[in-house]
């Protein structure tokens, strides 16, 4: 595991333990479309799908910084089993944060937690009716959902326009088992899915830009969509690690041999640059942690420039995984062409980097901000909107 990776928790030694049976299991997650039963059962077993849950439920409440490093090493043994790693924490942690004290009451108990996955940026419909609301729509990139027990979903309450995040029964739902036919990301499962009229009460759903937890302390208070970017920017730093680790370890092993292309000046010299590149990115995504955590910590709001911060370092750390990913396929020749570690992890890159968190608009918005154009401004998912 490379110097990049920390192990700051107990969780993350846990998280550290189980690499290699994450690593074995990887091809498997790869040609099933979901992760293998061992390392789901492992999952469940050392905490890891209750990074965000609140203490007071039995979760670890993991500091933004902590978590991290959780996600990086998840992703280093496995690009699929990191990433449902944190789709399944943020949907499991927020709704333990967020929902109301009967939903709540009713899905953390003693005997177990619930798996929550689905999808909160495409929204569907809802109408409000006597206790709660019928829920209605299509959803696609469910990651984990096939081993969920309730689905996390957004829609717009037709009567006022308010987005809410629901979560409901996978049993309520038509899950689509064969949608997930894709060039990477293989095995997060990441199905589609239909709701019809589904009944949802009240407690089971909350404002969707919420920062005001039910239960927990202040980590909540950043809300969904910063818990969403130390997701993806943990999963980019482990992906992003793990590919210049598989190179370097090629490389050990044709170094030496006649006419060996990796023994030559430029070779290691663009290795070094990549490799700088890629720490430099790791590097301004902590930087902008450690700023935002003091904050969380005093239990005060982010400002305006902190979110812009860690948006523009997850976009930072994204677009420089990419880059890695395209350097170590054509470095590693014939070897990255070939089914194995490198391919996949290259066909995970290509899946993982078209996520909207770091699209275009993202980086235009921070654009803005960072100019000084952002006066009267405040972020709600990925933009710049009045306040």
């Amino acid at each position: 595991m490379g110097s990049t990776l920390r192990t700051s928790s107990p969780l993350a030694e846990r998280a550290k333990a189980m690499l290699p049976l994450i690593d074995a299991n990887a091809e498997y997650s790869d040609e099933e479309g979901e992760l293998a039963p061992a390392v789901v059962e492992a999952f469940h077993r050392d905490g890891m799908f209750t990074m965000w849950v609140p203490k007071e439920l039995g979760g670890s409440e993991l500091s933004p910084l902590e978590s991290l490093d959780v996600l990086a090493i998840t992703s280093y043994g496995d690009a699929s089993a990191g990433w449902v790693q944190m789709a399944a924490c943020l949907s499991i942690g927020t709704g333990a944060a967020y929902l109301g004290d009967s939903a709540v009451k009713e899905m953390f108990t003693e005997d177990g937690y619930p798996v929550i996955a689905g999808q909160g940026t495409r929204p569907g419909t809802a109408k409000s009716t006597d206790g709660g609301y019928l829920v209605s729509g299509s959803w696609s990139f469910a990651s984990g959902l096939k081993h969920g027990s309730h689905i996390h979903t957004l829609a717009i309450i037709e009567e006022t326009g308010e987005p809410r995040i629901f979560v409901v029964p996978v049993d309520k739902a038509e899950l689509l088992w064969d949608s997930w036919d894709v060039m990477g990301l293989r095995g997060t499962g990441s199905i589609d899915y239909h709701i019809h009229d589904a009944f949802v009460p009240e407690e089971y759903s909350h404002f969707a830009f919420t920062t005001e937890p039910k239960r927990g302390g202040v980590l909540y208070k950043i809300g969904i969509i910063a818990f969403a970017e130390i997701c993806h920017s943990g999963w980019a730093i482990g992906v992003g690690r793990r590919l210049l680790d598989e190179l370097a370890a090629l490389v050990r092993s044709k170094t030496g041999r006649a006419g060996a292309e990796v023994d030559s000046d430029a070779f290691q010299q663009r290795y070094a640059e990549v490799e700088a590149k890629y720490r430099a990115a790791c590097a301004l995504v902590y930087d902008a942690w450690t700023d935002a955590s003091a904050t969380i910590a005093e239990g005060k709001a982010l400002s305006l420039r902190q979110n812009t911060l860690i948006r523009l370092a997850l976009g930072h750390i994204t677009s420089t995984l990419l880059e890695v990913a395209n350097y170590v396929y054509l470095a590693s020749g014939t070897t990255g062409l070939r089914r194995g570690t490198i391919q996949r992890l290259v066909r995970d890159v290509h899946a993982g980097t078209q996520h909207v968190t770091s699209g275009p608009g993202m980086w235009r918005a921070c654009g803005r901000e960072l100019l000084g154009l952002g006066e009267g401004k405040q972020w709600i998912l990925l933009d710049l909107v009045d306040a």
